[in-house]
């Protein structure tokens, strides 16, 4: 019977002082909000992007998988990279068949029209 009392007792002051310690909250009140967990290397502004930083790339997991902010910002970053690739590409391709039609005319031989 005393130990049974002993435990309610403790369990007692334990539940108070726990009770006191949360609704008191001492001097620093409300615990403050906690910053959420960023991409920690983000992916450089200052150059193109290459295969090691799309390989290196990791994104912080959260409660639901990862955060959609750094995600759409990562696709972004990497659709703009590759559109101006592509569009590079495709100038450089144009140039290049310019340059064929241009050289395929002059390697042709001169007819008679051309002497006159």
């Amino acid at each position: 019977m005393y130990m049974f009392l002993f435990l309610v007792v403790a369990l007692i002051v334990v539940v108070g002082a726990v009770t006191l310690s949360v609704v008191g909250g001492g001097d620093s009140g409300v615990l403050p909000e906690a910053a959420p967990e960023r991409l920690r290397d983000p992916m450089p502004l200052d150059r193109p992007l290459h295969r090691g930083d799309v390989e290196a790339l990791r994104f912080p997991v959260t409660l639901r998988g990862y955060r959609m902010a750094d995600v759409d910002d990562a696709l972004g970053r990497l659709g703009a990279e590759l559109a101006e690739r592509d569009a590079r590409i495709a100038d450089l391709e144009a140039a290049l068949d310019g340059a064929r039609v241009i050289a395929a005319t002059s390697l042709e031989k001169p007819t008679e029209e051309d002497h006159r």
